[in-house]
């Protein structure tokens, strides 16, 4: 983190991430209505979001089967690299280029140590590898806040309460 604007940014982006730094693994316990709500485009019917309702495990084998480097929904790949960390860090490719670069072959059996001690290395890293610190730099606008949020999830999932917490940390002189 080189300035102001990219610690605000990156505790801003993780405390929503992680619940208030409160929930370092992903909770995958969607509702029906939840899961329309949420992932609509893998659960396109009522009747096929009733079917996966309250199973995580296999709502995470659905949502992120082959893509982010994960194998099919038999493969178990989406339950075992679903989100951790601060960041969430999520998919097959993001565990194996975050244990590359802390050479430690361990996140890949034992993927719950980026929940664990591995929580704030894991954002970092994200950071780094998906070029955020350059948007960062850019300031702390509601765009920036929005861009930033796009390339963490894909969407804007989030985004009033992720513009409210980069409002609240720049006060501070992180």
């Amino acid at each position: 983190m080189t300035n102001h604007a990219c610690a605000v940014h990156f505790f801003a982006q993780t405390a929503h991430e992680s619940g208030m730094f409160k929930r370092f693994t992903e909770n995958l316990n969607y509702s029906a209505v939840g899961l329309r709500r949420t992932f609509g485009k893998y659960f396109p019917t009522d009747e096929l979001a009733e079917e996966y309702s309250r199973q995580p495990e296999r709502i995470a084998n659905r949502v992120y089967a082959n893509r982010m480097g994960n194998g099919s929904f038999e493969s178990g790949d989406g339950w075992k690299f679903r989100g951790r960390g601060a960041i969430q860090l999520t998919g097959k490719d993001n565990y194996q280029a975050f244990a590359k670069s802390i050479n430690d072959p361990k996140v890949l059996t034992d993927t719950s140590v980026v929940a664990g001690k591995y929580s704030f290395t894991s954002a970092h890293f994200y950071f780094e590898e998906h070029h955020l610190w350059r948007t960062c730099k850019l300031g702390l606008s509601e765009e920036i806040v929005k861009a930033i949020t796009r390339r963490i999830n894909g969407g804007l999932h989030g985004i009033e309460d992720r513009i409210r917490l980069t409002n609240k940390y720049s006060v501070y002189q992180l």
